[in-house]
């Protein structure tokens, strides 16, 4: 594991995460009421999910299915025999007085995920350890805004599957953990059991923020609840941060809690005093068996996994001989992965594929807030954009106008756009030499200043010719012919 320590002010940062991936399962994870989005206040919870005397849960298979795939993901071992757990604990929107978890046995147990840091850290690897991921449900929402001096209770959501996974301490940095919660959205939409609708709240966050000196134990740390956002997540972590450490140089104690991060004022607050695992009064339930899971189906499910994106990573490498980086970039979305790869196999060049992905696609995608699936220039129309810089028939520059011409949807083909806007490479030696005698013979002041050893003046005259020849001409070649004919 690669450890990276950023001192701020003489403090080191201690971050470790515990999310909340909403499971895309139709029904809940003990009962067979709904779980889809949108429906009007009250109308998807069972009588299981209100807890109704009688009734009793029945475990959802189909979510012990997504727990099995997270580990496999993760690298985690998974438990041939895991035991739900009563969480005690009386909100207005917990209908049960308790929530059904996972508590000593979770169904997770350890794993990692590694991500690289972007910025100028972006050669570096940071892995984090897991802890566990285990079952349980979700519980109802209180709606506070929408009355008049009340509050009103929504329990469409009590009883939604949720897998809960929690990181051993390891992040040190805000930018750290904003690349930890990225890379963890990207594995759980990878591979299906998670939309990541973070909007929606199907994917959300608690940072555990501390700080202490270098080589002190451990800090108090406080709780961020429910960041739902990334950017929010980074404000969040900062602030706290920062007012964590003016507690302590004002030789204030940091108390250990729940905050909620307001993103009007980009300030934290306190919400309520931490509990710890003895205050939820845990017992396990007596409603449910032990969760057992056979070698038969883990196997099963390993087998129908696909290619995982740290594998792909490692196959881009191998295969294609791209960087590190550029693979794990390549491999931010299954869309993105294929489109890359579609584009380097057809053109034959995947370095330039992988440039061109990362960099025009990537910067028309986030200026028009679309995905890669809606990229108005194809893989193959980029591929076909590629060959035609490589043998010669289009410089660099020439390029973007015919990918500009292809995104707004003027031709549907990169020849055609060459054609029409004449935007071919002069590759006729003899005329391309005629233009640089003329811009020799035209600038005896420049030719002088690079034959005392001046490279500037060189660059003014290959300048000279590109403007000469209307940009047409090949930046190599002029830069091959030139010197020559001044050597």
């Amino acid at each position: 594991m690669t450890q990276t320590t950023q001192l701020i002010q003489g403090y080191e940062v201690v971050i470790g995460f515990e999310t909340h991936a909403q499971l895309q399962t139709k029904s809940k994870i003990f009962s067979r009421a709904s779980t889809a989005f949108g429906a009007a206040p009250n109308t998807q919870a069972s009588v299981v999910d209100m807890a109704l005397p009688g009734t009793l849960p029945v475990m959802n298979r189909e979510a012990v299915a997504c727990a099995i795939k997270l580990g496999l993901a993760l690298g985690s071992h998974i438990a041939p025999r895991s035991v739900f757990a009563r969480k005690n604990y009386f909100y207005p929107d917990l209908p049960k007085g308790y929530q059904i978890s996972q508590f000593e046995i979770p169904v997770v147990q350890g794993g990692e995920v590694s991500f690289f840091l972007d910025g100028d850290k972006k050669n570096v690897r940071k892995t984090v350890r897991l802890v566990r991921a285990h079952l349980e449900e979700d519980a109802g929402k209180s709606l506070h805004d929408a009355f008049q001096g009340m509050s009103g209770i929504d329990l469409n959501r009590a009883g939604t599957p949720l897998l809960e996974i929690v990181t051993e301490p390891d992040i040190r940095s805000t930018e750290e953990a904003v690349a930890y919660a990225k890379e963890l959205h990207k594995i759980v939409t990878w591979i299906g059991i998670c939309d990541g609708n973070m909007q929606e709240g199907s994917f959300r966050c608690d940072a555990n923020v501390s700080v202490r000196k270098p080589g002190q134990p451990l800090g108090t740390r406080r709780e961020i609840k429910n960041l739902n956002s990334f950017r929010f997540m980074q404000q969040a972590i900062d602030f706290e941060i920062r007012w964590q450490i003016e507690q302590l140089e004002d030789g204030h104690a940091i108390q250990q809690a729940t905050v909620l991060f307001d993103p009007d004022t980009g300030e934290t607050r306190a919400m309520r005093t931490k509990e710890d695992s003895a205050d939820y009064r845990y017992f396990p339930d007596p409603d449910l068996p032990p969760l057992c899971i056979s070698t038969e189906w883990i196997e099963q499910t390993r087998a129908q996994m696909p290619e995982l994106p740290r594998k792909m990573a490692e196959r881009f490498v191998a295969e294609y001989g791209l960087p590190e980086y550029d693979a794990a970039t390549l491999t931010q979305s299954p869309q993105m992965a294929a489109y890359f790869e579609q584009a380097a196999q057809k053109s034959g060049q995947p370095k330039l594929a992988s440039n061109w992905v990362m960099g025009e696609i990537s910067k028309r995608l986030n200026a028009e807030e679309i995905g890669i699936e809606s990229a108005q220039v194809t893989a193959q129309q980029l591929a076909q954009i590629i060959q035609r810089i490589q043998d010669g028939t289009i410089s660099h520059n020439a390029a973007r106008q015919v990918f500009d011409a292809l995104w707004r949807g003027e031709a549907s083909d990169a020849d055609a756009v060459i054609e029409a806007k004449g935007l071919k490479q002069m590759n006729d030696t003899g005329a391309l030499e005629k233009i640089i005698d003329e811009v020799i013979a035209a600038n005896p002041a420049n030719v002088e200043q690079y034959r005392a050893g001046k490279d500037k003046a060189f660059n003014a005259l290959v300048g000279q010719v590109m403007k000469a020849s209307k940009g047409k001409a090949n930046p190599q070649q002029v830069n091959e012919l030139l010197r020559a004919k001044l050597a």
